[in-house]
């Protein structure tokens, strides 16, 4: 699922500035934890995201075919095959650090995602332009239709259903009784496009929230939901799919999707930094950093060029969707990001992959910027610090990540960071805040 990107999060044009020239490797410039860029070369490719969806959409096509998701994968996020400890955290501390470092910077404004969620999926646009998504839509009618015998005379629940997209897959796949529930106003439509096609026997629509509603049956076999938010965990819909498990869900029943990771990677990004961040320390000739400041606590929602990507893939964490509590989406993750050559790091760059394991065939997709785009596009974190870095050189350090005591549908992010380079040495500590 998505939420309206806020104003300014999706990148509109583009300001050419800071490359490397060729002739200057970034490993033989001088030390310094912040070294500026040296100017543009003209000759020298962009590495920015102006024409990146059709890039990767020629590089991975393949990938809109979802039942090759098991070999694609690997291959695409080179993510280490070293398990990683991953601690729960008491999300009291990032909330601390937060009110010390973020509430001040950001305001007191109390107005948040929790004020227009479901009045935001009342309208049709942004349902058109998750099913407009041709790799979640498809994913699921694949793991629906090429494995009809999940389905085949099932009760099935949809959680946040919609336009009802999902439940007609189910009901067109053979489903005993399907129970969509939505909360917006959207649950009218999607009892109307029911109707209009035939299922009103077979599927039922439910309006209101999944903690207030009461099924007619006491138990489902399946539950299917589109859950994922930005970062993955941005809207915090999980914990509602997480609550229908436990209160319906029969003994051996499934959820779909069934697994969720979270994936980390580093980029060179030089000229957007400039254009959205560095923009206000100099705004017609007046000082305007105090919003630089908000600018970098929030993280930007875009879609990356993997020609920008520097390091390696980190797996950060993989949920359990069929096992895993509530509490075990606010954790803390180590990270050891390998530069994979001679280079300028700018930001930190988040994704996600999602899977189902229960069908005949491994299916799934992946949001990373080797893959192809999709609606939920990649987390940018962008660092105070320009890392000059070179080949073999690794950032290490850990995401701790926790739902926001004031809005659970927010999501506070702390990142410690350092690199002890050859010409760079940095160690710091930055705080985000998806809202």
């Amino acid at each position: 699922m998505k939420l309206v990107v806020p104003a300014g999060g999706v990148r509109s044009h583009w300001v050419s500035r800071g490359s490397i020239l060729p002739h200057q490797n970034p490993c033989s410039m001088v030390k310094s934890p912040h070294l500026v860029p040296p100017p543009l070369n003209q000759n020298r490719e962009h590495m920015g995201r102006n024409k990146n969806i059709k890039d990767n959409e020629k590089q991975s096509s393949a990938a809109s075919d979802s039942s090759n998701f098991g070999s694609q994968a690997t291959g695409d996020m080179n993510i280490d095959d070293e398990s990683i400890d991953q601690d729960t955290i008491d999300s009291s501390k990032i909330d601390a650090s937060m009110e010390e470092f973020g509430d001040s910077a950001i305001g007191s404004d109390d107005k948040t995602s929790a004020d227009y969620y479901f009045d935001s999926y009342s309208h049709f646009g942004i349902h058109e332009e998750m099913l407009k998504d041709v790799v979640r839509t498809k994913t699921y009618q694949n793991v629906i239709y090429k494995n009809v015998f999940l389905f085949k005379d099932k009760v099935v629940l949809d959680v946040g259903a919609g336009t009802g997209i999902l439940s007609l897959f189910c009901a067109k796949a053979g489903a005993k009784h399907v129970y969509a529930v939505e909360c917006s106003h959207m649950a009218n439509t999607a009892k109307e496009i029911v109707e209009a096609n035939g299922f009103s026997n077979v599927i039922t629509v439910l309006k209101g929230k999944i903690e207030d509603i009461d099924l007619p049956v006491p138990q489902v076999d399946v539950i299917i939901s589109e859950w994922m938010g930005y970062f993955l965990l941005y809207e915090n819909m999980l914990n509602t799919v997480l609550y229908a498990r436990d209160k319906w869900l029969v003994n051996g029943g499934i959820v779909l999707p069934d697994k969720a990771s979270l994936c980390l990677t580093a980029i060179e990004d030089a000229d957007y930094k400039e254009d959205k961040i560095e923009f206000w320390n100099d705004v017609y000739g007046f000082d305007m950093s105090c919003i630089r400041k908000q600018a970098m606590m929030e993280p930007l929602v875009d879609t990356v060029n993997q020609k920008q990507i520097v390091t390696n893939s980190q797996l950060l964490k993989t949920m359990d969707i069929s096992k895993m509590t509530p509490g075990d989406a606010s954790f803390t993750a180590p990270f050891k990001l390998v530069a994979e050559r001679n280079d300028y790091i700018h930001a930190l760059v988040a994704y996600f992959d999602v899977s189902f394991t229960k069908c005949h065939k491994l299916t799934g997709f992946s949001t990373g910027p080797r893959s192809r785009a999709t609606h939920w596009k990649q987390t940018v974190l962008y660092l105070e610090d320009v890392l000059t870095i070179c080949e073999g050189e690794a950032i290490v350090g850990s995401l701790s990540i926790a739902q926001n005591k004031k809005n659970p549908r927010d999501v506070d992010i702390m990142l410690k960071y350092s690199l002890n380079g050859q010409h760079c040495a940095v160690s710091r500590t930055q705080y985000y805040k998806m809202r």
